[in-house]
């Protein structure tokens, strides 16, 4: 597995790029770009690596992570998945939320609703969805054979807001508890900040430690 990390937009937001080496096709994880230049860039490494791109991936709902989708459905002509609570955000209620917080573009609608449980494959690779919520209702996070793509629901040293009207303290308690389950050295790739593990987070990241 390649996994290429792009940080973009306003509220430096990690969109992945990750590619099966052996087959070529490869998914992208929360483009949450509106500037054509940042996702020129991303397009660029996709062509560099030769990748085939077979879906967008949203952790959940909110424009910092999907505000791009339009602008790769349009270049690769590809589905857009996100998990079922999370839909109604990638409507005209996400687009008055998008414009609402200054955000010049919005995301189209889903193709595939995903569900806890739920297998996506790409190449050679699987990744299993959790559903994690507590930051939105819908929050999901992909995991792998040694990592996991976590969105807004745990950070370096930190976790995901839950002061927002679709946000639950006690959802989120109870994703982090799942998340804390997975393997020490399982690789953390958050949606904002730095990569860790989810042994790091256990030893240092208070709000695990607070479980």
């Amino acid at each position: 597995m390649k996994v290429q990390m792009f940080t973009v937009g306003e509220l430096l937001t990690n969109c992945y790029v990750v590619g099966c080496e052996q087959t070529g096709e490869a998914l992208i994880i929360d483009p949450g770009f509106d500037d054509g230049s940042e996702a020129e860039k991303i397009f660029s490494f996709i062509k560099e690596k030769s990748f085939s791109l077979k879906f967008i991936l949203n952790t959940h709902g909110h424009p910092d992570h999907t505000c791009g989708n339009g602008i790769v459905k349009e270049k690769f002509n590809v589905p857009i998945l996100i998990h079922e609570f999370d839909a109604s955000m990638l409507s005209e209620r996400g687009k008055r939320v998008a414009d609402f917080l200054g955000f010049r573009i919005s995301s189209p609608k889903p193709d595939m609703l995903l569900h806890d449980g739920d297998i996506v494959k790409f190449g050679k690779i699987t990744l299993r969805v959790m559903h994690t919520p507590g930051h939105t209702r819908g929050g999901i996070s992909f995991i792998g054979d040694k990592e996991v793509f976590t969105g807004d629901t745990l950070f370096f040293g930190s976790i995901g807001r839950t002061d927002f009207p679709d946000s639950s303290e006690p959802d989120m308690r109870a994703s982090l508890r799942r998340l804390a389950t997975l393997p020490d050295h399982f690789i953390v790739y958050p949606g904002h900040g730095p990569i860790t593990t989810i042994g790091e987070e256990k030893r240092s990241n208070p709000f695990l430690q607070d479980l």
